[in-house]
């Protein structure tokens, strides 16, 4: 089996993997300025798609612009996510060099599509598939990429007992209950496994007291009179956040993309956790219009607001932070993964960021919470613990050498693959 590693390989975002030059997993882009997109040229047989998030779906009608269109498969909820990013995205850049798709390439996309659930074994490109809840937003996925040739599963007693491979692409996941979905419990038989290392060398504090200190400083600096902008991710971070102010008695708005998915992922109760709880959720909401300056007129009030982007790099946040940036009693409140070079990490960093072309200092109090949807260095470790005797390519993080390099010194075989390296496994 050969892998190639079109992108997410030493970095964070544009996932992108190639295997035997016919099966794809995952076609993502990074979301920079320009925007960043794999490697390579391809043409599969077919595209199996772990989750709905802009790094791992966000390039993917680029592969229905030619004639030959590869099948499409992925889980019922990934499916419509991918379809909103796909939307936002020719919203935001259609007709430009940043958007390399049209509606028509969008639309071919829905023509191809096949989904499928959790642990039902299909057929593709040569190959059977399965998925299993990944455990990081609604419809996230491992993969499983067996060989086929081997013996049926029924009789299979052990990984590669009949000269076929396993293959088996984490994606990105977390093992920890969320408020919205449930951690990943899946850990089938595999002679290879690709693993993210978004977190790796991070350990996550308890999600309980996260939480915790979270509420505690929103219902203070509302309590003082400020005002809280809380920027969030549209798929499953705006959700989660919307869970913790519901289940603690805390009014919030709502605005962005957030609201679109929210409404989504409620139809696919079987991919949450708790469906109930995320219906309170909503309904403890309030979800905004944007209409006749209500942005602005909000951001006055001493309330919270959960809206996109969770990066500062585009959406409501661009009038809600220029608001509220000046009076101390405010806050940002930060619940993830601030990418290098976004107008979020910079604020971080320096107590600044540009803003719609502006560079703006801000005064209002700055905090970051880690809500993360991916497992910490601890859970990476344990879920590989089932995997001693596989070959495990790390990828997807910061410092993916740096993990593979500790996990051979820990006796696994391990590598972490360069942007366009060609792996015969």
């Amino acid at each position: 089996m050969d892998v190639e590693f079109l992108g997410g390989a030493r970095e964070v975002g544009r996932s992108a993997i190639l295997v035997d030059d016919s099966l794809l997993l995952d076609y993502g882009m990074a979301p920079e300025n320009p925007p960043q997109y794999p490697v390579g040229d391809v043409d599969p047989d077919a595209v199996v798609v772990s989750h709905g998030h802009l790094d791992h779906a966000g390039a993917l009608p680029m592969l229905m612009s030619g004639q030959s269109r590869p099948e499409v498969h992925w889980t019922p909820p990934t499916r419509e996510l991918a379809r909103v990013l796909a939307r936002d995205t020719l919203k935001l850049h259609g007709g430009t060099p940043q958007c390399p798709f049209t509606e028509n390439d969008l639309m071919r996309l829905s023509e191809v599509s096949h989904t499928h659930g959790y642990r039902e074994p299909f057929e593709v490109a040569g190959y059977e598939i399965t998925f299993y809840n990944a455990g990081h937003i609604p419809g996230s996925a491992h993969v499983l990429v067996d060989e086929r040739g081997r013996s049926p599963a029924s009789n299979r007693t052990q990984s590669g007992d009949d000269g076929g491979t396993r293959l088996f692409y984490t994606a990105d996941f977390h093992t920890t209950d969320q408020r919205l979905v449930a951690g990943s419990t899946a850990r089938p038989e595999a002679d290879i496994v690709i693993c993210e290392s978004t977190y790796a060398g991070v350990d996550h504090d308890d999600r309980s007291a996260v939480e915790e200190r979270f509420v505690q400083s929103v219902r203070t600096t509302v309590w003082e009179g400020g005002t809280v902008v809380v920027p969030a991710f549209a798929i499953g971070r705006t959700q989660e956040l919307l869970m913790v102010c519901a289940a603690h008695d805390i009014d919030c708005y709502v605005d962005g993309m957030g609201k679109e998915v929210t409404k989504l992922v409620r139809q696919y109760p079987d991919f949450l956790r708790d469906a109930e709880a995320l219906k309170r959720a909503k309904s403890n909401a309030r979800f905004v219009t944007g209409r006749d300056g209500q942005r602005k007129r909000i951001a006055a009030d001493n309330t919270v607001i959960v809206t996109t982007s969770g990066m500062l790099s585009g959406g409501p946040a661009m009038t809600y932070v220029p608001e509220i940036r000046t009076l101390p009693v405010n806050k940002l409140a930060f619940t993830g993964y601030q990418v290098e070079g976004t107008p979020g990490r910079e604020l971080l960093e320096t107590g600044s960021a540009e803003i719609d072309g502006r560079v703006m200092p801000v005064s209002a109090q700055v905090e970051r919470y880690d809500f993360s949807a991916h497992a910490d260095h601890d859970g990476l470790r344990a879920f590989l613990a089932s995997y001693e005797d596989a070959e495990i390519l790390v990828n997807h993080g910061d410092d993916c050498e740096g993990f593979a390099a500790e996990l051979r010194e820990d006796g696994y075989e391990a590598s972490a693959p360069e942007l366009g390296a060609r792996v015969e496994c």
